[in-house]
């Protein structure tokens, strides 16, 4: 397993759609490690192979009650409650903004060696499984915030000194900044 550089927003991957894993291996179990470790290592609970350069559908998580990973993702909400609760992400750190979510989805997808995966997540797990997803879609949690918010946010990433400096790639520092 290796921590692995993080993409921070301005990357352009963070915004291309990631590719369906069509091949099953060693490489793809490395992908899984280094996403894991790096993931630990920020303080994070959920990350995307695009955050680390990598576009392909894969992501993993860990909530604390929950840990694992999951490739080709697709989910669908169970029900219409929703939940509001704050976000971040490793690849715009120091920004958090409430996000609406889906209370409930049911994850489908495949593990590392192919084999199907289906389980219902609710709470942050739900949430992470929808925030990380989106990022294989290309789409950042700042897409998903109010205007007023997502005007704010805009705000302080273009004043964070690591946007000023126009970096895109940050060593994983242990510091944490995710959700």
């Amino acid at each position: 397993m290796t921590i692995q550089p993080v993409r921070l927003f301005g990357d352009p991957i963070l915004r291309s759609r990631a590719d369906a894993v069509t091949e099953f291996g060693a490489e793809l179990g490395q992908l899984i490690a280094d996403l894991t470790e790096t993931m630990h290592d920020d303080g994070g609970v959920g990350m995307a192979a695009p955050q680390i350069g990598v576009g392909l559908r894969v992501f993993v998580y860990d909530t604390g009650d929950a840990a694992g990973h999951v490739v080709n993702p697709e989910w669908t909400a169970i029900g219409e409650d929703e939940q509001v609760g704050p976000e971040g992400c490793l690849s715009i750190p120091g920004v958090r903004y409430d996000v609406r979510r889906a209370m409930r989805v049911r994850v489908t997808g495949v593990d590392s060696a192919g084999a199907p995966v289906e389980f219902a997540a609710e709470g942050l797990l739900a949430r992470c499984v929808q925030h990380e997803t989106d990022h294989l879609d290309g789409v950042l949690f700042v897409n998903k915030l109010e205007p007023a918010d997502r005007k704010d946010a805009m705000r302080t990433i273009r004043e964070s000194d690591w946007f000023r400096a126009g970096i895109t790639v940050r060593e994983s520092s242990g510091v944490g900044g995710g959700r």
